[in-house]
Parts: C-alpha cells; structure tokens; sequence
C-alpha cells in the first residue's frame, strides 16, 4: 500500500493550461531581465511569478484572484521580513519560528490556506539565508509582488473554466434518472432504479474527498441525500405495488401515484438546476403538493379499520414524510450549489458575526489553540522543526544550508504517509532533479536563450506532471532551482552538491521528527466524530435552553461550546485527511467517512442558522412540541456517539424526529417569523440527523465485520 502510495500518478491533477499560462508568467520576467541586462532584477520577478503560480487552480475568477492577491502579498511580506532579518540569527530564527508555528495552524482553515501559509514560510527562509540592505529589500519586495500581480493578471485574464462541472454533471443526471424511476413502475426482475447513475455520481465526486470547502461538501451531502431519495422511491415503489394488490380501488393507491408523479418533477427540476446552474425556485410549489398528499394519505390510513393494508398505507405514509424531508435538503443544497445561490450564500455568511460563520477563520484558528486539537500539535512539530534546522543553518552554516528547514516544511505534514512519502520522494527526486539539470549544463552550449527556454520547460514540467506525484515534482523543483541560481553567475556544481546533501539531512529530520511524535488515524476516527457529536449535543443544548427561556444573558457560555464544536469539527476533519493518507485506508471508506461528515455539516450549519437568526427575531414564547423535539433530537446525538464508542444500540431506542417535526409544525403560527425558523432549521436538523443514523450504523457495522 505505501509502494503504491509512493509510485501513484494522479492523472485527474494533470492541467496543461494551467501549467502553459503559470510558465508564460515565470518567461516573461527573465525574457525581460535579459533584455533590460538586469538578469537579477527578472530573476526576483520570476521567483515570485513561481511562488504564486503555486496558488493557481481552475475555480471561479473573483475566488481565484482573491487568493492569488493573497498569495502576492504574503510571499512579498517573507522576502521583506526574511531580506531584513537575515543578518540577524535571533530575529531570523524568532520569525521563521512565529511563521511555522502559524503555517502549522492555518492546516484546520483548509488546504489552500495551508499551501499558502508554506509557500511563504518557504520564501521567508530562502530570502533570511541573503541578507540584503533595507533599500535592497525593499525593491526585492516590489519585484516579487509585481511577479506576484503577473501571474494572478494571467490566471484572471487566460482560459476560463467552469470548476466543479463535471460533477454538477454527474449529479445532474443521478437526480434526472431519479425522476423517471419515479414514474416508472417498480420490476422485479429489473435492477434497482438508477444504479449506474449511483455509481458514476459516486466516481466523479471521489475527486473531492479530500476538499473541505463549503461546495465540495454541498456536493457530497447531494449524493448522501440522492442516495436517501433512490432508496425511499424504491420503498414506496414496493408499497404502491403491495397497496394495489391488496385493492386497486382504494383512495390511498390514487394518492400515492399522484405523490411519486410529483416527487418526479421535484427531482426533474433539481436536476436541471444543477444543469443550468438556475435554483429551481418553481418547485416549491411542487413540494407543497407532495405535502399535501402526504398529508390526505396520513388521513385516510388513520381512518382505515386494522389490516394490512392499513399497515402499508402507514408504512407508506411515514416514507413520505422521510422523502419530503429529503428533497427539501436536496434543494436546498441545489440552491446553494448553483453559482448564484454560491455567490447569494457568501454575501449572507458576509454579514454573520464571524464566530456564526461555518468556515470562519479566526474563529477556526481560536477553537484550536488547545493541546487536545491535532492542529496545534501539527503547528507545534513544524515550529520546533524549523528552529532546529533554522539554528543548524546558522550555527554551522554550511553552503547553502537553507535548504535544510526549507525541506522539512516542505516534507513535514499532519499525516503519516504523506510525511514518509514526501520525505523519500523529495530526496528521490532531488538527487535525480539534479543528475539531469548536471547532464543538462555538460551536454548542451550554454546561451541566455537556451537557459530561459531550459527554465520554461522545467516550469511547465513542474506545473503540469508535478502535481500528479511528488516525486516528479521534486525532480523537477531540484533541476529548476539550479538553472535559475545559474542566472546569478553561482557554479551549478556546487549549488547542486549543497542542495543534495541538505535535502537529505532536511528530509532525515522531518522523517525523524514524526517517528518521534507520530499520530495514528484510524484508531481515532470513531473516537473523534463521537466526540464532535458530543460537541454539538452541548451547543444545541446550550441554544435551546437559552431559546426555551428567552434569556441573553448566556453569551459566554455560548461562545465556550460554540468553540469547542468547532474544534472537534476540525479536528475530525484533521484526522480524517490523515487517515486518507493512511496505508490500508480504502476509497470506499473515505467515501463514507467524507458523507457522515457532509451529514453532520448540514445539522450543524441548521443550529448555527438559530444560532445567528435569534439574534434578530422577536422573543416569542417557546412551544412545548419543541421541547420535545430538542430532547429528542439530543437523545438521538447522545446515541450515536454511544453507538460510535463500540455501546449496542438497537434502532428501536431512538426516537422518531419526523413525527416530532410533523407535530412541531402543526403548533403554533407558522406566520410569526421565530416559529417560521424553527419550522425550516428543524426540517433540516431531521434530515441530518436521519441520515446520520444510517451512516453511523453503517460504519459500526463495518467495524464488527473489520
């Protein structure tokens, strides 16, 4: 398995356009130098074109030039606080140290903040290694930043792309399918209904089983909630046929073939939504018609005399009730999965206090700064790492011994096997990097024009195949390097020794600093969502008390267990990234860790919707259905988590949340706007939690067999 690791192509990471324009945006600068005879000056501009090129990708244009503005300025703030600190040990070490301990921290907001965070601690250490004077580092910054504002002026400006397109795609057609099944009736002899769309919506989201922002997880709760709805239409398939039989003239057969008639234009137009990228704001009346047949049908099985067809018409009416649920979550999630409903869910998550924000930096970062998250234990590994081989460098100082903190940031990660994989990847790579770029300078004529044509190649090599596997990458980055510290007249035999054997002893620490402190994933996992389960079971506890009394007063203790969620949701989200990277750890387990997770996102996002809109409401008094409908959907987190820490739960114990949302609903004024907002955060918190149950019985079945 690690051999496998080690030797895989990714060839879903292979972008040629992407690689052609980041090259273009490196070429540019040293043409320029070249022919300005300032090879230095287009060299730091180059450089910084590279830096930033790292932050490229195929996303929207405003999101890709937020973050690539973003990656300009703070890869400029490392050349200067690296060029300024760099005659000064105590300074340089004190900062790269601070920089490390924050890159190791910026791991819990996601992965494009992490790639950035190291990036610039990378620059930071190249730049403290050549020391300059205060005007040197000043015009070293504005060329790197003005490299910087190439690239991203070339990424904005060159071969727009729609990200996350093929997997509306497979969506789309998972819930069209859908939606003929509905209309269909139901065969024994034929497969269940749209099990190759199933399969192929399920292979193109396995792309995004490692993201973890806010679209990739709207994406894997639709496939977690198509999935619900293939299974619910199976069941009520069955039911129509068996109420049929029992007697095909009886009102219920009629209600139930009108409902799947309308279920399949709910799921028709969500469908086309995901297709057109327009919310599906028509079907809202379609679904208060599927709930207003649900309703007709709950009334004739409570007036039919004890039978088995009143049997099947309860049965049928509680799958209803489940499936109504579900399409409501799954246009919801349509909605927001559209570019406008993308753009409409920012402009609203804009206006929230940034500790009600789901993906809320500094409230990300706050809830992490305990020694029980994995972040701040990562944060602290990298911090001590990076002093040790940043007082090494300075306290022997062999020739360009930079090299060798800059390596183990670059080896040095939260998990296992890409820790052990990059580590042997980067020597591997490194000394191979550097046999061709020595072959290179031996076998070809030296000339500007065969040098810069010799860095276009490698760039492109290292933006196109580098990110299917890092080796390549390694050997790509190594033979890159020493052409472009060629351009300052440095001999490449000795940058190209220098750079092998502090590789080596970079990568030897990185390696022995995670045998030293390792963290072991799969053990923990269950361990982990019990506890974010747990978690969260406190908040909604918290905010229904503070709901059910009307008090304000409770802030503080607000804010305590909203941080503590927080933390076990990252810190879950932490660990199931390094249990991916795991040997052993299968694409069929990542799958269904990567849903239960989508799952709990959308329960938690519904509390934190009450959260924040309860702020803004008038205090009205609490109605009792919702009490108990808050002790119960508490019980169901209590039992999950006691499910998830090896405890036999039977499904009988837990408590039925669509009957207690059907009476919740019924009472009260729907028109006052506080009870209007329980009503649709409730809805979602059901479906959640519905889904939940089944992905957590999944998982501890899974673990008996295992």
């Amino acid at each position: 398995m690690f051999w496998r690791v080690l030797t895989r192509f990714d060839s879903s990471k292979l972008s040629p356009y992407l690689a052609l324009r980041n090259s273009i945006g490196v070429l540019l600068p040293l043409v320029a130098g070249f022919a300005l005879d300032m090879p230095r000056g287009g060299l730091v501009v180059a450089s910084g074109a590279l830096n930033v090129a790292y932050s490229d990708g195929s996303d929207s244009y405003a999101q890709r030039a937020k973050r690539m503005l973003s990656s300009s300025g703070l890869c400029a703030l490392a050349v200067l606080f690296g060029a300024l600190s760099g005659s000064h040990s105590v300074a340089a070490v004190t900062i790269a140290t601070l920089w490390a301990f924050a890159a190791g921290m910026l791991v819990a907001a996601g992965t494009t903040a992490a790639d950035l965070a190291v990036i610039s601690l990378v620059t930071l250490l190249i730049y403290a290694a050549q020391p300059l004077t205060p005007r040197q580092a000043l015009i070293s910054t504005g060329l790197a930043l003005g490299g910087g504002l190439l690239q991203t002026a070339l990424s904005v400006a060159l071969w727009p792309v729609q990200r996350y397109e093929p997997e509306r795609r497979a969506l789309a057609n998972f819930f069209l399918e859908l939606a003929r099944a509905a209309e269909q009736p139901l065969s024994a002899t034929t497969a269940p209904p749209a099990t190759v769309h199933s399969t192929q919506a399920q292979e193109a989201l396995s792309s995004l089983d490692r993201e973890r922002s806010i679209e990739a997880v709207r994406y894997r709760a639709l496939l977690s909630q198509a999935e619900r709805i293939r299974l619910s239409l199976l069941m009520l398939s069955r039911l129509h046929l068996r109420m049929q039989r029992e007697s095909a003239v009886h009102s219920g057969v009629q209600i139930l073939g009108e409902y799947l008639k309308e279920t399949a234009q709910v799921l028709q137009a969500i469908g086309n939504a995901l297709l057109s990228g327009i919310p599906a704001e028509a079907s809202t009346d379609i679904l208060a018609a599927c709930e207003s047949l649900t309703l007709r049908l709950r009334q004739e099985a409570e007036n039919l005399p004890a039978s088995f067809l009143a049997a099947v018409a309860r049965d049928a009416r509680f799958q209803m009730d489940a499936l109504n649920g579900q399409l409501r979550a799954a246009l919801d999630l349509t909605a927001h999965a559209t570019p406008a409903g993308q753009a409409a869910f920012a402009k609203q998550e804009a206006h929230q206090p940034s500790s009600l924000r789901f993906s809320g930096l500094l409230a990300t970062l706050r809830a992490n700064l305990n020694l029980q998250s994995s972040v701040l234990r990562h944060a602290i590994r990298l911090a001590v790492m990076v002093a040790l081989g940043n007082g090494l460098e300075r306290a022997f100082y062999w020739h360009r011994s930079y090299w060798l903190p800059m390596t183990i940031v670059l080896v040095l990660k939260p998990e296992f096997t890409t820790t052990f994989s990059r580590g042997l990847l980067r020597i591997g790579g490194t000394i191979v990097g550097l046999f061709l770029a020595t072959a290179l300078f031996r076998i070809l004529p030296e000339s500007q024009t065969l040098q810069v044509v010799r860095i276009f190649v490698f760039t492109l090599l290292l933006r196109w195949v580098g990110p299917a596997n890092y080796g390549i990458f390694a050997a790509a980055i190594s033979a890159l390097v020493v052409l472009l510290i060629a351009i300052t007249g440095v001999s490449p035999k000795e940058v190209i020794w220098a750079r092998g054997i502090n590789t080596a002893a970079g990568g030897a620490l990185a390696l022995l600093a995670y045998w030293i402190w390792p963290t072991w994933e799969r053990t923990q996992v269950s361990d982990r969502i019990a506890a974010m389960l747990d978690a969260y079971r406190e908040y909604f506890h918290s905010l229904s008390e503070t709901y059910v009394r009307n008090e304000t007063s409770n802030a503080s203790e607000l804010d305590r267990v909203r941080l503590s969620a927080r933390m076990a949701r990252t810190n879950l989200e932490a660990s199931i990234d390094r249990l991916g990277a795991e040997p052993g750890t299968t694409a069929e387990q990542m799958h269904h860790l990567n849903a239960l997770l989508a799952s709990s996102h959308r329960f938690v996002h519904a509390v934190m919707a009450l959260d924040a809109c309860w702020l803004h409401t008038a205090a009205v008094p609490a109605r009792t259905a919702f009490d108990t409908f808050a002790a119960d959907v508490e019980k169901t987190l209590e039992l999950l988590a006691a499910a998830l820490r090896g405890k036999h739960v039977q499904l009988n114990e837990f408590p039925d949340l669509r009957e207690d949302y059907h009476v919740l609903v019924q009472s009260g004024d729907p028109k006052i706007e506080r009870y209007a907002l329980v009503n649709v955060e409730a809805d979602r918190i059901v479906n959640s939690l519905n889904t939940l149950r089944e992905q957590v019985k999944e998982r501890v079945r899974s673990n008996e067999v295992a």
